[in-house]
């Protein structure tokens, strides 16, 4: 295997890239542009009012730098390639104006924080919740989120979860089709105002996580390929978005460079408590370390010494070697990764799909469901329809359950769907209940998404604000998607599919906290907070003391299972979920500690050998239970 392209001894800091205030005065700033032949600083000196075009000095390895002496924090800037081509700074702090205009240069310590007795949480505790920040509020800026932190809080959240916030194109995006990757969206606010959610999240005892996109950019606003192409990118790979970033080629060691310094960049000067990897399937390099476990030993070996800080995956392909455990079971690589096998079984108990990839769960849904409880994947190198008879994933039974995150809905799996469905719209209210009780008392961490906690029905549509002719390609293609769907396979049926790039889309995604009062929904609130309490109280405890790889599950019936995890002190945490409309028979089971159970069935009888129709029943057992 080839060796990590990152041949530097020094360690990477994010002052590497971009402008950065210097100690004596001034500002340097830096470039790295190995395809052009001048690189010129067009500067904004706002005390004065004053524009200056400043020659760079090239340097060794296609850098450019220049430290100017008068430069100072809230001045703007652009750099010039080539005596043409206006562009941004690649690792802009903050923008001005939209994508295309002018950087500020920023002090990174003009925020005063209040939060140094932090160190975070520890990973059992996390109860995690994603919110859009465009969405999440009627302001759709990061102050609007800082007022509803009360309600994380009583709901028993630990964990706020953001969708990318660097900046985007346009007025509003989800966050994937950023460019300036160092740069908090000015759609949402500044710097500042983000620290200032940060620091009254850690207030709170909030941590708060970071979504990250690693894998592309997004395909406006994007300037590297003018000055940086065969460096930065590759054409060896494919990504669903173009040209996959250049981690082990030729000038790989600066492009791991910059990834590492924006990991570096949020942990250090944004007191971020964690980072969610995005789609990691279509990060392509071979060498070793591969640049996600050099992330993680920067991290582990970094501000991962002083405080908890979680490193969360998304990967399709179920790899389990990067959540591998070290012997006191710390993490050895990443934390944990978003279980979508979960999701995808619960989906077809709940509603019955059958089309694109939920055909792989369909069948066996309720055996893929107990494969994901007690040993993590479904797919565990077993063919997949969906992908042809490709085979998909790793074993996994051997890691412990606080390696999988566990969640009935999020961004991708409400979003993607052509109408933005949430489940409340798309199964029975008791069903629902019934396996969000199985999902929040789960030993694996559950992430919730924004207002499924209330069965909020405002839909989650897929929006975007690109320029022309960007925006129509992305309009037609959205509805291209889903013509092999039997909904959508009309011209007429996938007209309906809203624009992404309609105001009305995005508005219409927006949460409506209204709807939390209204009786179903606040039922729901409560039922919500009453789990999350039980959590807290009778699973949190026993996550340390499950025996690693011991876990096991039956199917009792078409739609019923018994699951068991045994505990240090030879008792072992027992469900068993019965989503089937008659009474099932069951191994027998002797309660010690009855965390919680529920019915379908009003007057439902409850015996030691049979679970009645509609029921979940959580519960410790004594020195392993009456039977197996």
């Amino acid at each position: 295997m080839a060796l990590s392209p990152h041949n530097s001894t020094a360690p990477v800091s994010p002052q590497q890239f971009g402008a950065s205030l210097q100690p004596d005065g001034g500002t340097l700033f830096r470039l790295w542009a190995p395809a052009a032949r001048r690189v010129d600083l067009n500067l904004h000196l706002t005390s004065d009012n004053r524009h200056q075009i400043v020659a760079m000095s090239r340097l060794a390895g296609g850098w450019f730098s220049l430290h100017h002496q008068t430069a100072a924090a809230g001045d703007l800037y652009h750099f010039i390639i080539d005596q043409e081509l206006h562009v941004p700074d690649p690792a802009s702090r903050y923008q001005a104006d939209d994508i295309h205009g002018p950087s500020v240069i920023c002090d990174p310590d003009e925020f005063c924080w209040h939060d140094e007795a932090w160190q975070g949480r520890p990973w059992p505790e996390a109860v995690i919740y994603e919110a859009h920040v465009g969405t999440f509020s009627a302001a759709g800026t990061f102050t609007g989120l800082g007022k509803r932190l009360d309600h994380l809080v009583e709901l028993g959240v630990t964990a706020l979860e953001l969708m990318p916030i660097c900046q985007f194109p346009g007025r509003f995006n989800w966050g994937y089709d950023g460019a300036l990757l160092f740069a908090p969206a000015n759609q949402y606010g500044t710097p500042s105002e983000l620290k200032e959610l940060i620091d009254a999240a850690h207030g709170r005892g909030l941590m708060v996580f970071l979504d990250v996109v690693y894998n592309h950019f997004g395909p406006e606003g994007n300037y590297l390929y003018a000055y940086a192409r065969d460096a930065f990118f590759t054409e060896k790979f494919k990504t669903p978005w173009g040209a996959a970033i250049n981690f082990a080629g030729h000038h790989s060691g600066t492009v791991r460079d910059f990834y590492i310094a924006n990991v570096l960049y949020w942990l250090e000067e944004f007191h971020v408590d964690g980072l969610r990897l995005d789609a990691v399937h279509a990060i392509f390099d071979q060498s070793h370390p591969d640049i996600l476990e050099e992330i993680a030993a920067t991290v582990r070996q970094g501000p991962g010494t002083g405080r908890h800080i979680h490193l969360i995956l998304e990967n399709e392909d179920n790899i389990s070697r990067y959540l591998s455990r070290e012997n006191e079971g710390r993490p050895r690589f990443f934390t944990a990764q978003w279980n979508d096998d979960f999701h995808h079984a619960c989906h077809t108990l709940l509603t019955g799909e059958n089309e694109g990839y939920y055909v792989d769960y369909s069948d066996h849904s309720i055996h893929h469901l107990g494969r994901c409880l007690t040993e993590g994947f479904a797919y565990q190198g077993e063919k997949s329809i969906y992908r042809d008879g490709e085979r998909r994933g790793q074993a996994s039974a051997h890691l412990p359950p606080l390696a999988f995150i566990n969640f009935l809905q999020n961004h991708d799996q409400i979003g993607n769907r052509a109408l933005g469905e949430r489940l409340i719209s798309l199964c029975e209210p008791a069903d629902l209940k019934l396996v969000i009780a199985l999902t929040l008392l789960a030993p694996s961490p559950p992430l919730l998404f924004m207002g499924e906690e209330f069965a909020a029905r405002t839909p989650f549509y897929f929006f975007c604000n690109f320029s022309e002719p960007l925006a129509s390609q992305v309009t037609e293609g959205r509805r291209r998607e889903f013509d092999k769907f039997s909904q959508f396979s009309s011209p007429q049926n996938r007209s309906n599919i809203p624009d992404p790039n309609a105001a009305a889309t995005f508005s219409e995604s927006k949460l409506a906290w209204q709807q939390a009062w209204n009786e179903e929904n606040h039922a729901f609130l409560s039922f919500y907070k009453k789990l999350l309490e039980l959590r807290r109280r009778h699973i949190v405890p026993r996550l340390g003391t499950i025996v690693h790889g011991q876990a096991t599950f039956t199917v009792l019936a078409e739609q019923t299972l018994q699951a068991w995890w045994p505990l240090a002190d030879q008792a072992r945490l027992t469900l068993i979920f019965n989503f089937a409309g008659q009474a099932a028979a069951t191994a027998p089971y002797a309660s010690h500690t009855v965390i919680y159970r529920e019915s379908g069935e009003a007057a439902a009888t409850w015996l030691p050998t049979e679970i009645p129709a509609k029921s979940i029943i959580w519960l410790v057992e004594k020195n392993g239970g009456a039977g197996t």
